[in-house]
C-alpha cells in the first residue's frame, strides 16, 4: 500500500501539468516557451504548476510576482522535496527497528 501511495504521489503533479499543457494555455501564458515546463516535468512539478499559477494568478501590472506567488512558489519547492527525499527518512527507521531485532 505505502508503494502505490508513492507512485501516485509522483503521477499526480505529472498528470496534471499534461492535462494543462493539452487542453489550456495555461503553462504557455506563465513560461512563453516549452524548455521549462519540460524541465519541469521531470525535475520539479509540483514547482512548476506552482509558479504557472504564480505567473496567472499572482503577478504584478509589471511582470513582477506578489508576495502570495512567492509564497506559492516556496510551498511547491517544500513539495517537491519532500517527495524525493520523504523515503530516506523511513529507510532509516527500518533499518534501525531490523537491526534491533
Amino acid at each position: 500500500m505505502g508503494c502505490l501511495v508513492v507512485l501516485v504521489s509522483f503521477v499526480t503533479p505529472r498528470f496534471v501539468l499534461l492535462v494543462l499543457w493539452l487542453f489550456t494555455n495555461y503553462l504557455a501564458r506563465a513560461f512563453g516557451g516549452w524548455f521549462w515546463p519540460t524541465l519541469g516535468f521531470f525535475v520539479l512539478p509540483t514547482t512548476t504548476i506552482a509558479y504557472a499559477i504564480a505567473k496567472n494568478a499572482f503577478a504584478t501590472p509589471s511582470g513582477g510576482l506578489k508576495a502570495g506567488g512567492v509564497l506559492l512558489i516556496v510551498l511547491g519547492v517544500a513539495v517537491d522535496l519532500g517527495l524525493l527525499g520523504g523515503g530516506g527518512r523511513g529507510l532509516g527507521k527500518r533499518a534501525e527497528r531490523a537491526r534491533d531485532r
